[in-house]
């Protein structure tokens, strides 16, 4: 085609108009103005001039949109999106658009992506953007997979036949240590039934309904974030919630999990998981992005066929009744489910499938002389004595075993703490010994000071469930330091005495 047909905004025989560049970039600035609005239209002018002398032009200036505007936070979101068509114009425009640097830096947390559709796009466009791998290669694994990619604890249960671990049925002494610890043999739909104490096989499917219209097995709702901004919800209705019990107190709750982590742990909490901690010359602090959605359907699919459950239907209607698809506004259904955030089960499965990674971070904290625990999503690592250690070469070992193991590392909450400041980790102060960060004291005292001044009643100016505040804050700093919580226990008994007589 002559290349006049292509210039001074003439029509092109692909059914769009082709703009000279001074009519594109007054068009991309306008459309940068607001990139939340005008996504959709970035990636149509991007791709519509592609290989064409003024996509030059636009690239570049939409590259320093990327870097100095609101696109990249943007790009960002819409990669983070529940919808996968969303993520898909998100890939396009960063492929299209963005300096290398940063596509690959957005581009890392969809190469796995659960949807086959994104996950291979985004591949696409890494190897486009010549990146070799997201993360580094997985020796225990012969040879390239999923082309190129060395497949890790992201693909668990993922794609069944891929790798010569997965063809083997479990091993038998795996089998044997788990039956040692009171896992029921579901052998078939209806032992699984019989153990759930539901009237039938339908019942499973009622369960399983995706979205939250009348009928499905969840609910949605927003909660605040401390962070701002809030954090939707989905939380089982009555029977899927107590069908979820019975799946952790039956199986998931008996199969042990990593000493190093503390979250949802029978036992251990925010306190134990500080103590290792304590006194330590350098504490290093960081935490998972979408922690719980990162473990989608297929993970867990391949989790309960790890626990001896790998007849076909079994593990697959366990990890159904434990996992969320939602529907969108136009009534198309996510696949696949990913781990709800409000479910019972949902905080035991991800720390099974952390299992692997638990070991590796603690391996390698342990190789430079630290020790490592994990709370929920919150990593932390300390070292009792000043290590020669390069701590920006630790992130980077860190991030590239998270990566590895289906998980995202959120650098923007890495944290370094030295003795002479604050160390606080999952809320406890650990500089010397363990305490309550001194800000809460004061509050807490001043509380307690009030109440006693003007009674519970006054103090609590409408808050109903003051008096049950005040016991429990004064019970979780007796776990945290037992002399003053004692102390302030014996304080609140006295002034909860006083306001009911």
């Amino acid at each position: 085609m002559p290349r006049a047909a292509l210039r001074g905004g003439r029509g092109s025989p692909w059914g769009y108009r082709i703009l000279n560049v001074v009519e594109l970039l007054a068009e991309l600035r306008d459309l940068l103005a607001d990139p939340q609005s005008n996504w959709g239209r970035i990636g149509t002018v991007l791709a519509e001039h592609r290989g064409l002398a003024e996509h030059q032009a636009a690239r570049f200036l939409v590259a320093r949109a990327s870097v100095h505007g609101g696109l990249a936070a943007e790009a960002q979101r819409r990669l983070a999106s529940v919808d996968p068509r969303v993520r898909l114009q998100g890939i396009e425009v960063v492929l299209d658009a963005f300096p290398r640097s940063l596509a690959g830096k957005l581009l890392r947390r969809v190469v796995k992506d659960p949807d086959a559709t994104v996950g291979r796009r985004a591949r696409a466009a890494v190897r486009k953007l010549g990146l070799n791998d997201v993360a580094l290669p997985d020796a225990r694994y012969d040879g390239p997979h999923l082309g190129g990619w060395h497949p890790a604890g992201w693909c668990f249960g993922l794609f069944r036949f891929h790798t010569s671990n997965e063809r083997r049925p479990p091993r038998p002494t795996r089998v044997a240590a788990l039956g040692a610890v009171g896992l029921p043999a579901l052998r078939s739909v209806a032992d699984l039934v019989a153990l759930l104490e539901l009237d039938g096989e339908d019942a499973l499917a009622r369960l399983m309904r995706p979205g939250t219209d009348v009928g499905s097995a969840y609910v949605e709702f927003e909660v605040p974030k401390a962070t701002g901004g809030t954090r939707r919800l989905a939380a089982p209705r009555g029977p899927l919630r107590r069908v979820q019990r019975m799946i952790l107190d039956r199986i998931l709750a008996r199969v042990p999990v990593h000493d190093a982590c503390h979250g949802f742990v029978p036992g251990r909490s925010t306190v134990t998981n500080a103590r290792p901690h304590q006194r330590a010359a350098l504490v290093l602090k960081t935490d998972l992005r979408d922690f719980f959605p990162s473990v989608h359907y297929r993970r867990v699919w391949g989790l309960f066929a790890q626990l001896g459950y790998n007849q076909h239907p079994v593990a697959a209607l366990l990890a159904g009744l434990t996992c969320y698809r939602p529907r969108l506004p136009d009534g198309r259904v996510v696949w696949p489910g990913v781990l709800p955030q409000g479910a019972p089960t949902s905080p035991a499965l991800a720390n099974l499938a952390c299992r692997r990674l638990d070991v590796r971070l603690a391996r390698l904290a342990s190789r430079m002389g630290g020790v490592y625990t994990r709370y929920a999503d919150d990593l932390t690592f300390s070292f009792a004595d000043q290590p020669e250690l390069n701590v920006g070469r630790f992130w980077w070992w860190i991030d590239q075993i998270c990566q590895q193991e289906g998980f995202h590392e959120h650098a923007g909450k890495r944290r370094v703490l030295r003795p002479n400041g604050q160390q606080r980790v999952t809320g406890v102060v650990v500089n010397d010994g363990l305490h309550v960060p001194r800000r809460e004291r004061r509050r807490f005292r001043a509380l307690l000071h009030d109440v006693g001044r003007v009674g519970l009643e006054a103090a609590a100016r409408g808050r109903e469930d003051l008096g049950a505040y005040l016991a429990g804050y004064a019970a979780y700093v007796r776990m945290v330091e037992p002399a003053l919580g004692a102390r302030w226990g014996a304080e609140v008994a006295r002034l909860l005495g006083e306001s009911r007589a």
